[in-house]
């Protein structure tokens, strides 16, 4: 319950936002420390780094989504400004590092990704930075989860988008095959994973279909906890080589619909996917359409999404009036933080299939669906609904 109230207090921040922004003529609530400002009004002279691995904000899927929430905040407030910082490893230490090395100079830092959730240290030694961690929890030096004052750590549902992906690729295959392609088993890919499983498990069951869901096991995921999640893992968020060996593969057992949860590993699915004939690629985190171009036909059927621009950007915008909180969210659909891309000219869905996805969009806000994740004690064999 606690998590629900936060999230809908980050949801209001834009209202509050304009409301002490209005009141520029008090600064009573101005204080600088070590030069730093934590303020009302210090979202015109915000200084903001994002810190990504190991792709960078151009990716386009999970850090590019997270930097354009930090560009919209910018737009409103041109006095601030950001730098983007690149860690090319992935290595969970070189991440950690890689946060160090510029604390002292940024007023806010936005980190993208489970590599950072080992910032709780340099958070508690540096408590006029504002920290956002997306899509992890702050650990402790044990790895056990904590809380820190100046983290306000966001992680979404990703079982919620998967699940739309998989009901997608289940109501518009034609061969009856479908594959879902991720990046690390990590606890966010496996949530995509799981509720692609269940999407299409729904299909299958409400539908009277027998769409079937192929893996290789030669790529099967083995999560945090060391057990082994099936799937098609590439190893990577990078390696775009292996993830075109990958999609070519599953192309080839008769899979006509990839989603793939991969980072920029994910370009390699789709370059398989357009050299093929009558396959169907679905996107995740972001709205990945115009990467679906190719030719005169774009192979883009939707995209997944996680709305992490809209809540980076409120939160950036909480900063600025002094509205922030530490804290640890897992946002949801009924904070439109989860979805799907249907929206006119960016998807190539049905009309009967984007039908079917609404009415299953307000079941899953209802909770007469929740779909499997890594950790929410469902798996995709045990999934039911109401």
């Amino acid at each position: 319950m606690r998590k629900k109230i936060l999230s809908l207090l980050l949801a209001s921040v834009m209202v509050l936002s304009v409301t002490a922004c209005g009141d520029s003529g008090n600064d009573a609530g101005t204080e600088k420390t070590d030069g730093v400002v934590a303020a009302e009004n210090a979202g015109e002279g915000m200084k903001i780094a994002i810190v990504s691995s190991p792709a960078g904000v151009d990716d386009h899927s999970f850090n590019e989504d997270n930097y354009n929430g930090i560009l919209a905040f910018i737009e409103s407030h041109p006095g601030a400004t950001v730098k983007p910082v690149q860690e090319t490893t992935g290595d969970t230490a070189a991440a950690i590092a890689a946060v160090a090395d510029i604390v002292a100079d940024y007023n806010v830092i936005v980190c993208c990704g489970f590599q950072f959730a080992g910032i709780s240290e340099i958070a508690q030694k540096n408590p006029n930075v504002k920290f956002i961690l997306v899509d992890t929890f702050p650990t402790d030096a044990e790895g056990n989860e904590v809380e820190v004052d100046n983290i306000f750590a966001m992680c979404f549902a990703e079982q919620e988008s998967g699940f739309f992906a998989g009901m997608a690729a289940a109501l518009e295959t034609k061969a009856g095959k479908v594959a879902v392609v991720n990046g690390f088993a990590y606890p966010s890919n496996v949530n995509y994973q799981y509720g692609f499983e269940c999407g299409v498990k729904y299909v299958n069951g409400t539908e009277g279909k027998n769409v079937e869901i192929i893996e290789l096991p030669a790529y099967a995921g083995t999560d945090v906890t060391g057990a082994n999640v099936g799937g098609n893992y590439i190893g990577s968020f990078a390696d775009t080589e292996t993830g075109k060996v990958i999609g070519k593969a599953l192309i080839a057992k008769g899979v006509d619909v990839i989603f793939t949860a991969a980072g920029d590993a994910g370009s390699g699915v789709l370059a398989a996917v357009k050299e093929a004939e009558g396959v169907w690629y679905i996107g995740c985190d972001i709205d990945q359409y115009d990467d679906g171009a190719d030719g005169n036909r774009n192979v883009m059927l939707t995209s997944a999404i996680k709305v992490m621009h809209n809540d980076v950007e409120r939160t950036l915008n909480a900063i600025s009036v002094g509205f922030f909180g530490g804290g640890n969210v897992t946002l949801q659909a009924d904070t439109g933080s989860t979805g799907y891309v249907s929206a006119e000219g960016r998807n190539q869905l049905s009309a009967g299939t984007i039908e079917k996805l609404d009415a299953a969009y307000e079941l899953l806000i209802l909770g007469d669906i929740v779909p499997a994740a890594n950790f929410n004690g469902i798996t995709p064999d045990d999934f039911t609904w109401k």
